[in-house]
C-alpha cells in the first residue's frame, strides 16, 4: 500500500503538475488511512485487498474523531482518486471508494442584519461628499434589490428604469433578472448621480457607463466594496462578519419576515434552486421563535 501511494504521488507531480499543497494533502489523507489500517488491522494491506464495507469504518472512524464534514469529503476524495490510478496501474481491480457517500455539508445560518442595524449601515455613508453619496446609493441599493456584489459592480446607466422602478441585474450564468428597486434607493442613487456629473472625472457616459464608479471615473471592484464597507462597520460598531453579502442575506430574511412568500423571494434573489433560497426559512423561523417567547404569556418563560 505504501508503494502504491508513493507510486501516485509521483504520478501526481511528473504527469499533473500538481502543487505542493496538493500533493501534502493527498499525502496526508492516504498515509492516514494506511495508519489507521496498521492500528486497527496489524498490518497494511494490499490496495486491491480493501473492500468499501473497511473504507466505511475508517469513515466512521474520521467521525468520531471529530474532523469537520468537508475535511472528511475531501479525504475520500483523495482514495477515489488513488483508487482510479490503481486500477488503471493493475493494483486493484475495483475501486472500493466509489460506493461511498460524502457526509452532507453542515450549512450554517447566514448572518443577518436586524432592521436597525440596516438603518444604521445606510446612514453611516456621509451626505456631504460625493464619495460619502456614492457609498450611501451602493448600501442602499444591494439592501433594496438583494444583489449580489459582482451584480452591483456591474450595473449600467441603462439598466436602472426609474419611471418603473426597477433595476435589470446580470447574475450568475449571465442570467438577467429584473427586479424591483425601492424609493429610498432610487433617491440615493439620483443624488449621487447629480453630484457625479459636477466632476469631470466621474461624469456619466451614457447608458453604457456603470453606475458606480471610483474617484477616477472607472468601474469599481468587488475588493473595493468589500473596504468601502468595513469602513463603515468600524464606524457604526456592528458585528464584523457583516460582508456585502450580508446585506443580501438580510433582504432575502427581512422579506420572509414580513409575509413574502418563498417563490418570489427564489425569484428575487435569482437562485436557481429552491434549495438555496430554503436557507433563509431558517433564519426567520429562529425569529419567529424569539418573537413568540418574548410574546406569548405561556411560552415557558
Amino acid at each position: 500500500m505504501r508503494s502504491a501511494i508513493a507510486q501516485f504521488l509521483r504520478y501526481l507531480v511528473t504527469e499533473r503538475n500538481a502543487s505542493a499543497l496538493t500533493i501534502k494533502a493527498y499525502r496526508e489523507d492516504l498515509f492516514g488511512l494506511v495508519d489507521w489500517l496498521e492500528a486497527t488491522r496489524g498490518e497494511t494491506p494490499r490496495p486491491g485487498a480493501l473492500s468499501p464495507q473497511e473504507l466505511r469504518a475508517f469513515q466512521a472512524a474520521l467521525q468520531e474523531a471529530g474532523y469537520a464534514r468537508s475535511t472528511i469529503s475531501r479525504k475520500l476524495a483523495s482514495l477515489r482518486s488513488f483508487y482510479r490510478f490503481a486500477m488503471r496501474q493493475g493494483l486493484a481491480s475495483d475501486n472500493p471508494a466509489k460506493p461511498l457517500r460524502n457526509p452532507r455539508r453542515q450549512r450554517k445560518l447566514p448572518h443577518v442584519l436586524t432592521n436597525e442595524e440596516v438603518g444604521q449601515l445606510l446612514l453611516a455613508p456621509p451626505a456631504n461628499s460625493l464619495a460619502g453619496l456614492r457609498d450611501r446609493a451602493i448600501l442602499e441599493t444591494m439592501y433594496s434589490a438583494g444583489l449580489r456584489v459582482s451584480e452591483l459592480v456591474s450595473l449600467r446607466d441603462g439598466d436602472l428604469d426609474f419611471d418603473e422602478q426597477l433595476v435589470r441585474i446580470r447574475g450568475k450564468g449571465r442570467k438577467e433578472r429584473v427586479s424591483p428597486l425601492g424609493s429610498y434607493a432610487i433617491k440615493a442613487i439620483k443624488r449621487y448621480a447629480q453630484q457625479r456629473l459636477r466632476d469631470p472625472k466621474t461624469e456619466s457616459l451614457g447608458r453604457d457607463a456603470p453606475v458606480f464608479v471610483n474617484r477616477f471615473g472607472r468601474i469599481l471592484t468587488t475588493r473595493s466594496v468589500g473596504r468601502m464597507l468595513e469602513k463603515y462597520i468600524a464606524v457604526t460598531g456592528l458585528d464584523s462578519r457583516t460582508s456585502p453579502h450580508t446585506l443580501r442575506h438580510s433582504f432575502a430574511t427581512h422579506l420572509l419576515d414580513r409575509g413574502a412568500d418563498i417563490r418570489s423571494v427564489q425569484e428575487l434573489l435569482g437562485h436557481k434552486s429552491l434549495a438555496t433560497t430554503q436557507i433563509y426559512t431558517h433564519v426567520s423561523a429562529a425569529n419567529l421563535r424569539q418573537v413568540y417567547e418574548q410574546a406569548h404569556p405561556r411560552a415557558g418563560r
